[in-house]
C-alpha cells in the first residue's frame, strides 16, 4: 500500500481525484444554501386576485408631421425648391419657441414622375405593344415631425404652417414625453385593487395570505384623441387659428397576482 502512494503518477491522480469531489460537494452545499427556506415544491394552497387600473393624464406635449414637396425637370432643381420651402417652415418653428432637439426630419425621398405617351389618335385602333415610359421630372419630399412643449401655441403652429404651404399637415398628438409615466400610473391602480381583493377574500375564506409567488401584468394602452388633420396645403389667406383641445389621456392596465394561503 505504502509504495503504491509513493507512486507520483498515482498521489497525482489521487489528488486529482479528491478536488473535483471537494469542488462537487461545495457546489452542492451552495446550491442547498439558496434553496434555504424556500419551499421543495411549488405551493399548491394559493389564491388568485385581479386588478384593472386606470389612470387618466394630461398630455404634455403634441407631436404635428407635415411634408414639404416640389417637382421639377431636374432632380437638383427639385431638391433647391424644397430646401428651401422646408428651411423657411424649420425658422417659423423655432421663432415659436420650439428646441432644435425638438425638430426631427423622418424621411427625405426623391422619385422620378413619369409619362406613358400614346402614339395612337383617339378611336383608333393600335396594336397591343409596349409604350416605353418617359421620365418627365422628379419629385423631391421632406417629412419633419415637431415635438410641441408649449401646448397653448398648438394652434397657432398649425395655422402658420399652413400660410407656408406645407403638405400632409398632421396632428397634434397629444401624449405624455415619459410615455411609461402613464401605464406605471394605470398599474399602480390596478395593484392596489388586487391587493385590495385578495385582503378582502382571505377574511372571507378565513385566510391568511403568505407570499407573493407568482405575477403577471397586461397593458390596454390608452385612448387617443382624435388628431387635427389639415391634409394638404391650407389657403395662405388670413384665417383665425385654430381651437385645439388638448383633453386628457386615460391609461389602462391589468395585473394578476398570485399569493401562498395558509
Amino acid at each position: 500500500m505504502y509504495s503504491m502512494f509513493d507512486n507520483k503518477s498515482v498521489r497525482i491522480a489521487l489528488i486529482a481525484v479528491l478536488s473535483v469531489l471537494a469542488l462537487f460537494l461545495l457546489a452542492q452545499t451552495m446550491i442547498a444554501a439558496g434553496n434555504f427556506g424556500r419551499p421543495s415544491a411549488p405551493a399548491t394552497d394559493t389564491v388568485t386576485v385581479q386588478g384593472n387600473g386606470q389612470a387618466t393624464l394630461p398630455p404634455d406635449v403634441a407631436r404635428i408631421s407635415f411634408t414639404v414637396q416640389n417637382t421639377s425637370a431636374t432632380v437638383s432643381d427639385a431638391q433647391a425648391l424644397t430646401t428651401k420651402q422646408a428651411n423657411a417652415a424649420i425658422d417659423y418653428v423655432k421663432g415659436q419657441g420650439v428646441a432644435e432637439k425638438d425638430i426631427k426630419t423622418l424621411s427625405y425621398n426623391i422619385s422620378p414622375e413619369y409619362s406613358y405617351p400614346n402614339p395612337c389618335p383617339s378611336g383608333a385602333l393600335c396594336p397591343d405593344y409596349v409604350r416605353p415610359a418617359k421620365v418627365t421630372g422628379y419629385q423631391v419630399s421632406e417629412t419633419i415631425q415637431v415635438t410641441m412643449r408649449n401646448l397653448s401655441a398648438v394652434g397657432t403652429l398649425l395655422s402658420g404652417l399652413g400660410k407656408l404651404e406645407v403638405q400632409n399637415l398632421n396632428g397634434p398628438e397629444f401624449a405624455l414625453d415619459d410615455s411609461t409615466a402613464g401605464y406605471d400610473a394605470a398599474r399602480a391602480d390596478a395593484i392596489n385593487k388586487a391587493k385590495a381583493q385578495a385582503d378582502l377574500l382571505a377574511k372571507q375564506l378565513g385566510v391568511h395570505l403568505g407570499k407573493i409567488v407568482n405575477f403577471s401584468e397586461s397593458s390596454g394602452g390608452y385612448n387617443y384623441p382624435v388628431m387635427y388633420g389639415m391634409g394638404a396645403s391650407a389657403d395662405s389667406k388670413s384665417v383665425p387659428a385654430p381651437n385645439i383641445q388638448t383633453g386628457e389621456n386615460t391609461y389602462n392596465a391589468s395585473v394578476s397576482i398570485t399569493y401562498e394561503i395558509r
